[in-house]
């Protein structure tokens, strides 16, 4: 079987409502930030299990892999099955896997309530292409946009929210209150949103193999599948290791206290809408340019800011910022690249995307226990310079590519 890229891409349901949007990104929110609800925590998960705060580390590399996974083998199958029940069903999983993570008693069963929390969590990347494809004509960049501010504030806001719940109720309460309004917010998604599916659906076999051929063949999915790699690994290394650093070093602080500084990362989300809009009006070059930057510039401030704390908020707001650049404005030229394909080829973006956060946290966990802070920050530079060579030598990509035929 094969399908031309000129195939009507479109829905049996266009456009949709502020309120759906509003909706999806809060799913989006709730899903991915779920995975980062234990990077604050580390101290107090490692004191609770009796393990060493490395082996708590280790959740955060498990839940960017489990992420990794999801998107290879689950959100592909946007393309094939009824994307509102796909997304739901996910979502639904995940809230299971956040249920056993808050009612663990031992590190191993919070490990494997993590891993299923960041495998199904993927429903987030269900829900990002079909706002895509419900989108009227013009306005997926936009789409886009709302939809992964939404998920970029549920990253951004789930450490804040967790050292607060922590340290009001303990870690453990933070997972069983996300699966109970996960699974509530599921079930309200269900109600909200159109039926959605692919025009031209495909086998799980063909869902699969055909990803392979579209990294092969779309030189833009890889340029840029490889730039936001290359920046979401710059910034684990900083997720990774920050709670380490702020609770052990001379700033000495609490969960709590840890948390409200991820609040300072979420005025990075606010540019995500208006880098999807900026992708619309074809000026992405622009957008990205911006992120790579601010992501060089943000490393010199953290180090600074280990021993700082106003020179660490500042460094969060920077690179948060820089990461939201590149990635909403890949992700949105990448969704325009082949419609037909939009969950395949958004798939393939994403799991490179969280392999390379997979690799940052695992790297600079490595980096903490060989030099402390400043060897995390020599990697996060380094990760950091490599993401803006390939960026200022991408070519001009977000234009669609040459019909194709995909199997």
């Amino acid at each position: 079987m094969s399908v031309s890229v000129s195939a009507s891409a479109s829905d049996s349901t266009p456009g949709l409502s502020p309120s759906s949007l509003l909706l999806m990104a809060l799913a989006c929110g709730l899903c991915a930030g779920g995975n980062y609800f234990n990077q604050p925590l580390l101290h107090s998960i490692a004191g609770h299990f009796s393990v060493s705060e490395s082996a708590a580390a280790t959740s955060v590399t498990l839940a960017q892999v489990a992420y990794a996974g999801g998107l290879l083998l689950l959100a592909p199958l946007g393309d094939k099955l009824q994307r509102r029940g796909l997304a739901v069903s996910l979502m639904l999983l995940a809230a299971v896997g956040q249920a056993l993570c808050g009612f663990s008693q031992n590190l191993p069963m919070f490990l494997l309530g993590t891993l299923l929390a960041g495998l199904f969590s993927v429903a987030a990347q269900v829900l990002v292409p079909m706002a895509a494809a419900l989108a009227q004509p013009g306005q997926s960049g936009r789409a886009v946009g709302w939809v992964m501010s939404g998920l970029l504030l549920g990253i951004l806001l789930a450490r804040s929210v967790a050292g607060m719940v922590s340290g009001a109720w303990g870690w453990q309460a933070v997972y069983q209150g996300a699966a109970l309004v996960m699974a509530v917010v599921a079930l309200w998604l269900w109600k909200a949103l159109p039926a959605s599916r692919n025009p031209v659906p495909v086998s799980y076999g063909q869902v699969l193999s055909s990803m392979w051929s579209l990294l092969r063949s779309q030189p833009g999915l890889r340029q840029r599948t490889l730039v936001s790699a290359l920046a979401f690994a710059s910034v684990s290394v900083l997720f990774s290791t920050m709670a380490l650093q702020l609770s052990s070093g001379p700033l000495g602080l609490g969960d709590g206290q840890i948390g409200l500084i991820g609040l300072a990362g979420a005025a990075g989300a606010l540019v995500a809408t208006q880098a999807g809009r900026l992708v619309d009006k074809g000026l992405g070059r622009v957008s990205c340019a911006i992120g790579a930057l601010a992501l060089l510039l943000s490393w010199p401030m953290l180090w600074v800011g280990g021993s700082h704390l106003g020179w660490f908020v500042l460094g969060m707001v920077v690179i948060d910022l820089g990461l939201q650049c590149l990635n909403i404005t890949n992700q949105a030229t990448v969704a325009q690249l082949m419609p037909v394909a939009r969950g395949r080829m958004n798939a393939v973006y994403m799991t490179g995307y969280f392999t390379g956060a997979a690799a940052g946290s695992a790297l600079g966990t490595l980096a903490w226990r060989l030099n402390g802070w400043q060897g995390a920050c020599a990697l996060g530079v380094a990760l950091a310079l490599m993401a803006a060579l390939e960026t200022f030598r991408m070519r001009k990509s977000h234009g669609l590519q040459q019909p194709m035929a995909v199997h």
